[in-house]
């Protein structure tokens, strides 16, 4: 649940959720930001079409530079832009997921630094890209602090431009709405692989391999918030994804299940 609070220029909402007594655990996390009129303008117009001259504007590193739980549910209708030699694919971001880091139990920085998740740790604006269960690729959007790892796990969107190169990386989907649908799924169907870790995403350039752009950003009311899929642990009660409501694109969450051990 979305709960509005406070009057200060970035009003912030509560994320409630029962913790399985009376009690009720809050998370605080930002809801839509008092926009300047030059952002106001990168929103849709009525028709529910981009204004181009405004959702293709590159976000600016200072989005990014924030904790993970502001940056998530700001990324909600931003475009991710995959540059290929054969154009564009672009994807309207509808579900992320918030890591903190090395305070997070459910972060792949929780224990401190290593090769392979050195690139959590900063600079913010970078991608964070990581191989799971030997067989799938998954992209992170590197949050907050230099030296202090953060970052969103990029879980589903919806293929605007670029379907033809996303249906073949993506046989199997059904519908272009499986396209992406799911982090392996998405990282699937935008070529992701280990190669564009570490890529800036606020260069800005024209043809760079990664980007993201204003989009058609959501507001809180829109908005919807729940435990990560698949983590277990401590962190596994913190509602920390977000989706958009009802988009046909977000993944089905999954509660984490415990290896069993082999005898």
């Amino acid at each position: 649940m979305l709960i509005l609070s406070g009057n200060d220029p970035f009003p912030r909402v509560c994320v409630c959720h029962s913790s399985g007594t009376n009690a009720t655990e809050e998370t605080t996390v930002p809801s839509e930001p008092r926009l300047s009129r030059s952002l106001r303008r990168m929103t849709d117009g009525r028709d529910g079409t981009p204004r181009t001259n405004g959702s293709d504007t590159p976000l600016p590193r200072t989005f990014f530079d924030r904790p993970p739980l502001d940056v998530a549910p700001d990324l909600l209708g931003r475009f991710l832009v995959r540059g290929t030699a054969r154009g564009d694919i672009t994807v309207r971001l509808t579900e992320v997921e918030a890591y903190a880091g090395e305070t997070d139990p459910g972060s792949h920085a929780y224990r401190g630094r290593t090769r392979r998740n050195a690139s959590m740790f900063g600079p913010a604006g970078h991608a964070y890209v990581y191989f799971i269960y030997g067989m799938w690729w998954n992209l992170n959007l590197v949050c907050g602090r230099d030296g202090h790892a953060g970052g969103v796990l990029l879980r589903a969107g919806e293929i605007l431009t670029g379907r033809e190169q996303a249906r073949e990386r993506r046989p199997a989907a059904r519908d272009d709405a499986e396209l992406g649908k799911g982090p392996a799924r998405l990282a699937t169907a935008l070529g992701i692989d280990r190669d564009l870790d570490g890529t800036d995403v606020c260069s800005g350039e024209q043809g760079a391999p990664l980007g993201v752009r204003a989009g058609r950003p959501v507001g809180a009311a829109a908005i919807s918030a729940g435990p990560r899929t698949g983590v277990g642990g401590a962190g596994a009660d913190h509602p920390w994804r977000f989706w958009i409501t009802g988009d046909r694109t977000v993944s089905p969450y999954r509660a984490h299940q415990p290896r069993r051990r082999q005898r």
